[in-house]
């Protein structure tokens, strides 16, 4: 299912980043809103902080930035920063979550970007949850929606960022946010790798015409949270399950380096979830 690698995997280079992470001190799972969250279930909450810990310090080993934005009481989900805003060119669209147990999170983000000396905040009107459902390249803002973003926030976020705003359906409820079903690779480069099944037909071809070279995934690696990943143009963070995808990524040229997020899988998210890039 997997299209052959481009004819050249030379020029991959990494370039420093700077992350927003908020530690899981107060994690659990005690609802349920997605199909991955079971209260059933319980968290290790020192594991879960091990393993957040692990990740960060990954980050600044690769000689990335990593800003900490502090947990608060009654949020346990803060830990999937991503979803918090989406940045671009120093311009911040927060975050309007659509569900009410996550709401409070969303004014969070905005005190910690106007604290820290961004001047080019905006209020969404329209429900998204930052990069779990908006993916940025050198040339496309990339913009999920079916189960939580609004259609109407695809618009806003190209009048905020002043770039083309491409939607895509998701149809697969396991795949309930873009960041579960696409990763950027090489934003410089417009590469990604997603998984077919998780988007619309239509969806689908406007993939296919965008990104003909795109690392396509299979199934297995897209249940293990694989396309949850983060890359900084060489070094790929992979959650640890997704095997399948280790191979065509040494095979274009980048390195994966596998990451253990099992504890906040539980909540649904993986190394993307956790990880707000500040461009």
């Amino acid at each position: 299912m997997r299209k052959p690698c481009p004819g050249s995997s030379a020029g991959r280079r990494a370039t420093p980043r700077r992350y927003l992470m908020c530690p899981p001190a107060h994690f659990k799972v005690t609802y349920s809103i997605n199909p991955w969250m079971d209260p059933a279930k319980p968290v290790d909450v020192p594991l879960a902080l091990a393993q957040w810990e692990d990740l960060r310090d990954r980050y600044r080993a690769l000689g990335h930035t990593v800003e900490v934005l502090a947990p608060r009481p009654g949020l346990p989900d803060m830990v999937y920063a991503a979803n918090g805003a989406t940045v671009v060119d120093g311009r911040v669209l927060g975050a309007r979550f659509a569900h009410p147990q996550r709401e409070a999170e969303a004014a969070a983000h905005l005190e910690w970007f106007r604290a820290h000396g961004y001047a080019d905040v905006h209020e969404p009107v329209h429900v998204n949850e930052g990069e779990g459902d908006f993916a940025v390249t050198t040339s496309y803002v990339l913009a999920g929606r079916g189960f939580r973003a609004s259609p109407l926030s695809h618009g806003e976020a190209q009048e905020v960022f002043g770039r083309p705003v491409i939607g895509l359906d998701l149809v697969d409820p396991r795949f309930y946010h873009l960041d579960t079903a696409l990763a950027v690779l090489d934003d410089r480069a417009d590469d990604v790798m997603y998984y077919p099944g998780a988007f619309s037909s239509g969806s689908r071809d406007v993939l296919r015409r965008l990104f003909p070279d795109a690392l396509v995934a299979e199934e297995a690696d897209a249940v293990a949270f694989g396309l949850n990943s983060v890359s900084d143009g060489l070094h790929v963070l992979v959650p640890q399950g997704a095997v399948g995808l280790f191979g065509p990524l040494r095979e274009r040229g980048y390195v994966p380096v596998a990451m253990d997020l099992s504890e906040l899988l539980k909540g649904g998210g993986s190394v993307k979830c956790c990880t707000l890039e500040l461009r």
